[in-house]
């Protein structure tokens, strides 16, 4: 005897929550048409009206004009959206920019001090890492957070945590240079 759909999932009126590990109990549901949304982007807040379904990369890009993290794929696959979440890489094109609500994220924008640049920046200059540099933000925060959480022992190493950052320019050798003299010359590459 075939089941119906009723049967194997009983019908509710009862509106769901979606849930978040926090001690504040279920947050209310939010959408389908634009909500607002508070997201902390390089040490600043900044308040957005967006759907629930738009990405970090569309919201860092489109609503907040920042522009630094590049849409190549939007995939996932090509690492050129790449941004910092809770000091934590991820791909921007693959990341709602609702579920980063209370989180802080970094964007290339936010590695320098003022008009000091971050010592990855300023290397992957210096090494001559890019050429057409579409790829190149996301390259950097990538190669930030490779040093960050320990993976640069050797050249192997670096290439195969930078993996997921393509470079249609090759300048794959330039990019493990500029990480292995960012090593080299910093214990604290942040």
């Amino acid at each position: 005897m075939a089941t119906t759909p009723e049967e194997v999932r009983p019908v509710t009126t009862q509106k769901p929550t979606a849930t978040r590990p926090t001690d504040t109990g279920p947050l209310p549901v939010r959408g389908p048409g634009p909500v607002p949304v508070t997201l902390t982007v390089n040490g600043a807040e900044h308040r957005v009206d967006i759907e629930p379904r738009v990405s970090l990369l569309s919201a860092l890009r489109d609503s907040l004009l920042l522009t630094g993290a590049k849409r190549g794929c939007d995939q996932g696959t090509c690492g050129a959206c790449t941004v910092h979440v809770e000091g934590r890489r991820v791909l921007a094109c693959l990341t709602l920019a609702i579920a980063c609500e209370g989180r802080p994220i970094t964007t290339v924008e936010g590695l320098a001090d003022g008009d000091e640049l971050h010592p990855m920046q300023r290397e992957f200059i210096a090494c001559d890492a890019f050429q057409c540099g579409y790829c190149t933000p996301g390259q950097i925060m990538s190669a930030v957070a490779l040093l960050d959480e320990g993976h640069a022992s050797d050249d192997d190493e670096i290439r195969e945590w930078m993996s997921g950052n393509l470079c249609r320019c090759a300048t794959y050798p330039h990019i493990t240079a500029a990480i292995r003299a960012v090593r080299d010359t910093t214990s604290d590459p942040s």
